[in-house]
Parts: structure tokens; C-alpha cells; sequence
């Protein structure tokens, strides 16, 4: 039926995936990529993403038609195929990185102002912090009065992320210079950037950062007029991010230098554009993200809630999270949510942290959920698992799940051990909640394997705390 009322056309398909994927953080691309890399690790950097993301996409498409009835998100899928404690793990890394992602948007937001009002400096001063935490608060009620996304505010957000997008890569690509493109291509000159192979690793958290939605895609499959264009959308959305993604990385490269890049403050994407147009040029992408960034606030702070609801929902979360108030927002989880963006808030302050420490840590919690997305998709494949009547299909699987999870173990060594033991830190925590949820049906917390999964989480979690403690870990 292709007028069936209330279905996506491709075209509406497309648009949703693009603009999951596409947030804050492309408007910092430039000055990310160039504090780890120069031009040619960035490329080969990009190159590697383009495959693992690719594949990532797969599994999630994938794993949306074989296993139609696990519709809680990514959690969903390490629940079903390794156990409940890894279930819980992938939706609380998930959760964790949703709202530290949100701490990260409020830093940049806050630099975002600190260009026309010094005051705010890089988004981690008094007064920036003072002002997050106001428009925090003013987000979470407005979200509690049930006011989630309005149609117009969705408009004035695409617009707003697109427009500015489209005219610094035709802008730049007239001003695009080769021999500031090719003068340190290695980054030879740069020895605090290291070997070819420490800046790619070292440049890998960011491409994923400025990834994280694209397992969104698959939620849109219900809701297509046609099954297959789901297929297309997430392959047409994430071939049209990734070439933003690399145009502006990589056009930038073409107007500064790396070292000039890398001491720019962020969203640096202003700095480049007024360096070939002016002022107005700063102001113009300024404006465009300050925009960008409001209306995603508030459909971020949902989203993070809505993770713990779903989870508390089948009984992985604790059943305190499943409350909703009169206007049917899981008031519980939205309450958490946001006292953990306001402590992480406050932490800034002390810690200096900037946005690109925070997206570091927020991309290295939504790794475990990634890992035991692609290795539930290589489990199916490997037990031959709705694959009865499908050989051909299921060695394609196998061997796209097998890239994924390559990959994503990948992604895992490229944070380093540093931001693995800050995962930690911020994983074993959680095991309060787990054993709430564990209690209120009557099961054991742990069997005999996750026992030791769990072991490991608390001896990573204490070398961290000794090491934020003694000064070789810092934030």
C-alpha cells in the first residue's frame, strides 16, 4: 500500500536518520580532529569510521527485522543474547552517555556564547555553569508540563543545522588551499601528536561522538510505508552525515593549519569561517548552533529519561523509574537524569573539563552498548537463529556482524586505558539499582559468570578512584 496514512516515505525516512546523527558536535569537528591528528591520519581516520559505522548501522537494520519483539533499544539486545547484567550495563552506559552528552551540549552551548560575551569563556566558568544550570532547569519542567517537541521547533533546528552547514562547505571549498592542505601532512612538525598510528586511535572517540544515533535508524522500521526503504534511509542518511562530516573536516584543514585548528576555541567551525569571511561568518554559525543546540536540549533530556523508563519497564531498571506523572513523563527517571547533569555541571567547574574531555567520556560509555550489539549479531548468526531458510543471508550477516565487532573492540582499545577506567568508575555504581531491580522480582543479583564480569568492574573502579585521587587520572 504505498498511501498508507501515517507511514514515512523515504524521503521523511532519510530526514529523521540525518537528523539523529547530526547535533552539536560537527559545529566543532575542525578543532576536535586537529587537537589528536593532521591531514593524513584524519583521512585514514575517516576511512576506518566510515566501514565500522557502516556495518554498525547494518547490525541495528539487521537486528530490528530478525528480532522484531525486542523493541527496548540497544540494552534490548545484550539482555537477550549474554545475560541480565550485561543488559543492565548497555542501557546504563547508554543512559550515562545521553546525559553526560548533555553536559557536553551545555559547555558548548555556553563557548558558543563566550564569543560575543567573554564572561562564559569556554563554557566551564562561574557564570556559564550558573547559566546551564538555569536553562537546565527550565528545560526539565517545561519537559515535566508534558511540552516535548513541537512541530515548529523541529523545523527551526533542521533548519537551523543545515543551513549553516551547506554554506561553510560551499564557502570554504572556493577558499580551500592545498599548500596549507599538504604542508604537514603526517604531522611531522608536530611531535607532541605522536606516530601516524597514536593519532589515528587517539582521533577515533571523536568520529563516534559525532556518530552516536545512527542505531537510532532502526526504531523508524514500524513506522516506514515500505520495509526495505529502511534499509535505504540508513544507508542514504549515513552516507549524507558522513560526507558533511568530512567536508567540513576536511575543507578546514584547506583554510588553517593543525596547529592553528587545535588552539581554536570551540564551536570552531566560527573561528574558521570568520577567518575567510569576517565576522559576520562566526556570527552566522554561532547563531545556527545556539539555535541548534536549544531545541536539541530539550528532546535530549526526554530521550535520557525515556532510556531508564524502558529499561524499568521489563523490569531491568528498578520499578521507582516506571512512574509517570498526570501529563504521562516518566517523572522518576527525569528527575535522575537531570541531578546527574547537574552534578557533572558543578564537576566542570572544578575540574575544568572541557567539551571535548566530556564527549571522550560520554563516547567511551556508549561502547559496551555497541560491543554487545554487534556480538548479539554475530551470536544469531553463528547459532543459525531465525536464519533457518536463509544461508546466503546469514553469511552476509556474519561477516558485517564480524566487521562491527572488530570494530567496536577497536573503538574500546582506541579510548585507552584511561577512559576505560573511567567507564568503570562510572559503571559499578549502578550495581545498586540492579540489585533493587533484582529483588523486586525475586532473583538472584548475579549468577557464577557475571559474578567475575562484575569483579573486574570494581577493581577497574578503584585503580580509577586511587587515580583521580593520586593525580595520574584526571577528568
Amino acid at each position: 500500500m504505498s498511501d498508507a496514512p501515517g507511514k514515512l516515505k523515504l524521503g521523511a525516512l532519510v530526514a529523521l536518520v540525518v537528523g539523529s546523527m547530526i547535533g552539536g558536535g560537527i559545529f566543532s569537528l575542525p578543532q576536535n580532529m586537529a587537537a589528536s591528528a593532521d591531514v593524513g591520519a584524519i583521512l585514514i581516520g575517516w576511512a576506518i569510521t566510515a566501514v565500522g559505522m557502516l556495518t554498525l548501522a547494518f547490525v541495528f537494520q539487521t537486528l530490528a527485522n530478525r528480532k522484531p519483539d525486542l523493541d527496548g533499544g540497544v540494552y534490548a539486545y545484550a539482555k537477550a543474547g549474554f545475560g541480565d547484567y550485561m543488559g543492565f550495563s548497555s542501557a546504563w552506559g547508554y543512559w550515562i552517555s545521553a546525559w553526560i552528552g548533555n553536559v557536553g551540549y551545555f559547555v558548548l552551548l555556553f563557548s558558543t556564547l563566550g564569543y560575543f560575551f567573554p564572561i562564559f569563556g569556554e563554557g566551564n566558568t562561574p557564570a556559564a555553569i550558573v547559566g546551564s544550570s538555569i536553562l537546565l532547569w527550565a528545560v526539565h519542567f517545561l519537559v515535566l508540563r508534558g511540552i516535548k517537541e513541537a512541530a515548529f521547533i523541529n523545523l527551526i533546528t533542521t533548519v537551523a543545522k543545515v543551513v549553516p552547514l551547506v554554506l561553510f562547505v560551499l564557502i570554504t571549498l572556493f577558499a580551500f588551499k592545498l599548500d596549507i592542505f599538504t604542508a604537514d601532512i603526517w604531522g611531522r612538525m608536530n611531535p607532541d601528536l605522536g606516530s601516524v598510528m597514536n593519532q589515528v586511535r587517539n582521533m577515533m572517540l571523536v568520529t563516534v561522538w559525532v556518530f552516536i544515533g545512527i542505531e537510532g535508524a532502526s526504531i523508524f522500521s514500524a513506522r516506514a510505508e515500505k520495509r526495505s526503504d529502511v534499509g535505504k534511509a540508513t544507508v542514504i542518511g549515513f552516507i549524507t552525515v558522513l560526507l558533511f562530516l568530512v567536508l567540513v573536516n576536511v575543507l578546514s584543514l584547506g583554510i588553517m593549519t593543525q596547529p592553528e585548528l587545535a588552539k581554536l576555541q570551540n564551536p570552531s567551525m566560527a573561528a574558521v569561517l570568520e577567518h575567510v569571511v569576517g565576522h559576520w561568518g562566526a556570527v552566522l554559525i554561532s547563531v545556527g548552533l545556539v539555535i541548534s543546540l536549544l531545541g536539541a536540549l530539550l528532546s535530549w533530556v526526554l530521550l535520557c529519561a525515556e532510556i531508564m523508563f524502558a529499561a524499568a519497564k521489563d523490569h531491568t531498571m528498578p520499578e521507582f523509574l516506571r512512574r509517570e506523572n498526570a501529563k504521562q513523563v516518566p517523572a522518576n527517571a527525569l528527575w535522575l537524569t537531570n541531578a546527574m547533569v547537574q552534578i557533572f555541571l558543578v564537576i566542570t567547574l572544578f575540574s575544568a573539563s572541557t567539551y571535548l574531555k566530556l564527549i571522550y567520556l560520554a563516547t567511551s560509555m556508549i561502547l559496551v552498548p555497541y560491543l554487545w550489539s554487534a556480538a548479539y549479531a554475530v551470536l544469531l548468526a553463528v547459532r543459525n537463529e531465525t536464519y533457518e531458510q536463509a544461508l546466503a543471508e546469514r553469511k552476509k550477516d556474519l561477516f558485517i556482524g564480524g566487521i562491527a565487532l572488530i570494530y567496536a573492540i577497536w573503538l574500546l582499545y582506541a579510548g585507552g586505558v584511561k577512559y576505560l577506567l573511567l567507564s568503570a568508575l562510572l559503571y559499578a555504581p549502578g550495581v545498586i539499582l540492579f540489585a533493587k531491580a533484582k529483588r523486586e522480582v525475586g532473583q538472584p543479583i548475579f549468577t557464577n559468570v557475571e559474578k567475575l564480569i562484575f569483579a573486574a568492574v570494581i577493581v577497574g573502579a578503584l585503580v580509577a578512584a586511587y587515580g583521580l585521587y593520586d593525580g595520574f587520572l584526571t577528568l
